[in-house]
């Protein structure tokens, strides 16, 4: 006879490191650990230099800021269960753990998904109303959209939370990789899925469709409010203004294509391969970010460079 669990039974599931290849888990340790050090270092970074920088407080790096935030919430909510597996060779989760990690996880992709959104319309109210702009997008109005999107994304990945806590669960408990999402836990549920199945690809569909469309038109817009511009000299002016906002777009939405790709149609590609492209769609875009930011944004760099010359000053 089965056993299974519900939401209120003490139970554990096992996450995987290198599959295959647990004993060498260790190889990932070290690389992995900078990556999230990098990641740490870098958005608090970015927050202090928006903080401590009064020209800074303008709506693209207010936006950065709700952005550095969301990155720094996605790194904590995968960090401990990512680096106890691949350096403490730590594998199991308690089952309310597991289910709390997945809607966190979910939670800050959705509201980055929806903050490039907002990046994007800022950058088209920036080039085409550039005297007005501060006026058009004033503080308050950032913090109600910060907020929407936010509440967007909880009201979003409550109901998935809600069903798999219902689920119940038998057989292999082993997930397929080293932090807890909402598909893999539905796979191993012993009931019938097909109503998490159903919202998750309307979820997705309504709002990461969604949110690419409305990049794309405000991108559209841009060019062409753009093209209208008779200098050439502002025209590339105005351009280089969006080149990070596109890095970030490239950076967030090309690894979770990827992963979703090799999720649904590689099941005959190579384990390692499954699980380099989830913890890249994962650990990677909060990484580099504030790097982008940091290297593309000039501002941010020249205040970056003062912080540093100041410190070579006062040693």
């Amino acid at each position: 006879m089965r056993s299974t669990i519900s939401f209120n039974d003490s139970h554990s599931f096992i996450l995987v490191g290198i599959p295959g290849m647990q004993e060498h888990n260790s190889l990932m340790a070290f690389p992995l650990c900078l990556l999230y050090i990098l990641t740490i270092v870098g958005n608090l970074m970015i927050l202090f230099v928006i903080k401590t920088e009064q020209s800074l407080h303008e709506p693209m790096y207010l936006f950065l800021s709700i952005l550095a935030c969301s990155d720094l919430g996605l790194a904590v909510s995968t960090m401990p269960t990512m680096l106890g597996v691949y350096w403490f060779d730590y594998r199991e989760i308690s089952f309310t753990s597991c289910l709390t990690q997945m809607f966190f996880i979910h939670l800050f992709q959705w509201t980055e998904s929806g903050i490039l959104v907002a990046m994007a319309f800022d950058r088209f109210m920036a080039i085409q109303n550039p005297l007005r702009y501060t006026l058009l997008l004033p503080n308050t109005v950032i913090v109600k959209i910060g907020l929407g999107i936010l509440a967007r994304g909880f009201c979003v990945c409550f109901p998935p939370a809600f069903l798999i806590g219902r689920l119940p669960f038998c057989g292999c408990h082993v997930l397929s990789h080293s932090y807890c999402l909402h598909q893999d836990l539905m796979h191993l549920a012993c009931a019938d899925t097909t109503i998490s199945m159903l919202y998750g690809l309307v979820a997705v569909i309504c709002t990461l469709g969604l949110d690419v469309v409305l990049i794309l038109v405000s991108y559209i817009l841009i060019l062409k409010t753009v093209l209208s511009i008779a200098s050439r000299e502002e025209r590339s002016r105005a351009l280089n203004t969006c080149a990070s906002h596109v890095c970030a777009i490239l950076i967030f939405y090309v690894p979770m294509i990827g992963a979703s790709v090799v999720h649904r149609f590689g099941r005959h590609l190579p384990p390692l391969l499954h699980m380099m492209m989830a913890n890249i769609y994962i650990v990677v875009p909060p990484t580099l970010n504030p790097i982008v930011y940091s290297v593309k944004t000039q501002q941010i760099r020249q205040r970056i460079r003062k912080m540093f010359q100041r410190k070579e000053i006062r040693s």
